[in-house]
Parts: C-alpha cells; structure tokens; sequence
C-alpha cells in the first residue's frame, strides 16, 4: 500500500521560503509525483508534478518561483517554494501515481500540509 506523507509546512512571511517533502514507505514504483493545493473557497488545483525521467509540470503561477525534485530511491518528492505571496496560502497535498503504463495507474494522497504566507 502506498501512503504518502508529507512535512514541512509552517508559517512564514512573505517573500520568504519554504520546502515541503512528501514521502512513502512502501516498494511500489512511482510514476509520478505531484503537488496540488486548495485554498478555503476554492477547488484543488496542480501545482507542479515531476515523473520518473525529470520531467516537470507547473502551473504558471508558480513559475519561476517554485521547483519540484524527486529521489526515486527514497519515494520522495520536494517543493521548493521560494518568494511566497499570500496567494500561496493552501493546503498542499502530495499526490503520487503508480504506473507507467494506463491499465496500472492508481492515485494516492496525502492528509495535506498547511501553508500560510502572511503580508
């Protein structure tokens, strides 16, 4: 069983930087990994994933400011989040896929890490 969890959410002000990491115990190969957020009022949405090979997904809103890592051996995954607003306020939850292939993909969540950047 796949259970992801993640750490490092917290408190930090505006402009500042934090890194969440994400990571499950079990054997089972992680296609791919990914950090999506919800803030109060609003639906879940992508904010960056990363599969296997390096290849990386962002939302343009986050561009240039956050960066998702992986180390395959440990089932983890990173974000870096760096010059935080605001608007990054969320609670972000670790997703990750087992595959590659469609007929073998299956979604597992975390309980979700909460991010508050204060003005």
């Amino acid at each position: 069983q796949v259970q992801p969890v993640e750490s490092g959410g917290g408190l930090v002000q505006a402009g500042g930087s934090l890194r969440l990491s994400c990571s499950t115990s079990g054997s089972t190969f992680i296609n791919a990994m990914g950090w999506y957020r919800q803030a109060p009022g609003k639906q879940r949405e992508l904010v960056a994933t990363i599969i296997s090979d390096g290849t990386t997904n962002y939302a343009d809103s986050v561009k240039g400011r956050f960066t998702i890592s992986r180390d395959n051996a440990k089932n983890t995954v990173y974000l870096q989040m760096n010059s935080l607003k605001p608007e990054d306020t969320a609670v972000y939850y670790c997703n990750m896929r087992t595959g590659p292939f469609p007929t073998t993909q299956y979604d597992y969540w975390g309980q979700g890490t909460q991010v508050t950047v204060s003005s």
